[in-house]
């Protein structure tokens, strides 16, 4: 694979070393490679937070879908969710014995108390969604999306279940690091003057901070790695499903999902593109082929491909069949697959054409630094025996975002 080394030749002083020839060594090799294995996995874990750009495009993705997804309801809300409902608190409650489900939309049947409930809940998703004290507010959206979701669970649709995980799962991440109002606040206060030295702190509450990064660290990786397990699981069933369909194995599914008036938000170009059979069968196959392959691409750069395919299959979603929340909830869940490099080079390419068209001003001598924001160390400053992890120097503070090898 273009990593072999050829091994170095022993000294004389190690081969007077080795055992006679004839006699049987129970050489540590195994246990040695299963003991680097796990070490490796422990500091890709511990060591530092990845795809922090991954988890601010989770954050402001789920954040903008629920909250354009409460305003486009917002005439409806009453006959939903409200006092209006035919699903009536009562009804809820006890559903809710029966599923373990719960609400606080069903605490109160008053007008008042629901106009509140979803005022709260459209400003918890948009200060979500713009990362301000993210790790309070993402425990608020999870209870947001599960009190809508459960309060008229009948009315649901695959997209709010995947929002719904994903709301839970990033309660766990320290999805408010970048491209946050949290960020632009820590680069500021690092930006202060007198900030850049910090006072001598205890011993013990060194290592309570310590202990409190660690975990903080673990909690953000877990939980970006069961995102990823979710959507690979997700895709999986769902090929796997369709596999055993004899609609999908003959290329006519997309024929008949055409030709459902229930999803036809436009009949004349439902009809047209069913026209073209050849094109129905071939897109059949594809996104049979796509979803059951999914799993297997992540860890090489098959998956670029595969993720732009799945990309215009959403898109056709959305605009066929008239599904838009779920292809924007699938669209946000693939962009946790995309490496921190392809979001800085976005993010950089943006700025560029911001400034040449007059709508960014230039950054003064210097502010490189004033943008970045700060890395994350163990305590105030490296202490004795730890060193900073390398590439934390760095001005545009990019190197400490380095993906998980199983998320590239």
């Amino acid at each position: 694979m273009g990593t072999e080394q050829i091994p170095p030749r022993p000294s004389p002083a190690a081969a007077t070393l080795e055992p006679p020839t004839g006699q049987k060594t129970t050489g540590p090799g195994p246990f040695r490679w299963l003991s680097d294995r796990a070490g490796a996995f422990w500091a890709l874990v511990t060591g530092r937070p990845v795809s922090l750009y991954a988890a601010a495009v989770l954050r402001i993705g789920y954040g903008l879908l629920y909250l354009l997804f409460l305003l486009r309801e917002f005439p409806h809300r009453d006959e939903i969710w409200g006092p209006g409902s035919p699903w009536t608190p009562e009804l809820a409650e006890q559903l809710f014995v029966q599923s373990g489900w719960n609400s606080i939309l069903a605490l109160s049947d008053g007008r008042i108390y629901f106009e509140l409930c979803y005022g709260g809940a459209l400003l918890t998703s948009a200060l979500f969604m713009l990362g301000w004290r993210t790790r309070a507010v993402s425990v608020l959206f999870a209870v947001v999306v599960v009190s809508f979701h459960a309060r008229a669970i009948f009315m649901t649709d695959g997209g709010d279940n995947l929002i719904l995980l994903m709301a839970v799962y990033l309660v766990f991440t320290a999805c408010g690091r970048r491209w946050s109002l949290d960020a632009r606040r820590t680069r500021r206060a690092a930006a202060r003057p007198g900030q850049a030295s910090a006072p001598a702190r205890n011993v013990w509450l060194q290592q309570l901070s310590d202990a409190r990064v660690t975990l903080t660290t673990v909690m953000h990786n877990c939980g970006l790695f069961v995102i990823a397990a979710q959507v690979c699981l997700l895709y999986g069933a769902a090929g796997l499903y369709k596999v055993q369909g004899g609609s999908w194995g003959g290329g006519t599914a997309l024929h008949y999902v055409l030709n459902l008036e229930l999803f036809q938000p436009w009949p004349a170009l439902s009809h047209l593109v069913d026209q073209y059979a050849t094109l129905i069968a071939i897109a059949s196959y594809v996104t049979v082929l796509l979803q059951v392959a999914f799993p297997f691409v992540l860890f090489g750069r098959l998956k670029y491909p595969v993720l732009a395919m799945l990309l215009g299959m959403h898109i056709g979603i959305a605009v066929l069949m008239g599904l838009p929340l779920f292809s924007g909830a699938m669209i946000v869940a693939d962009a946790a697959f995309l490496p921190d490099r392809f979001y800085v080079f976005l993010a950089r390419t943006v700025r560029q054409v911001a400034r040449r068209m007059g709508l960014r001003r230039s950054a003064p001598p210097g502010g490189a630094g004033a943008r970045s924001v700060p890395p994350q160390l163990r305590g105030s400053s490296p202490g004795i025996g730890q060193q900073p992890a390398p590439g934390r120097g760095r001005p545009d503070g990019a190197q400490g975002d380095r993906v998980a090898p199983d998320l590239r």
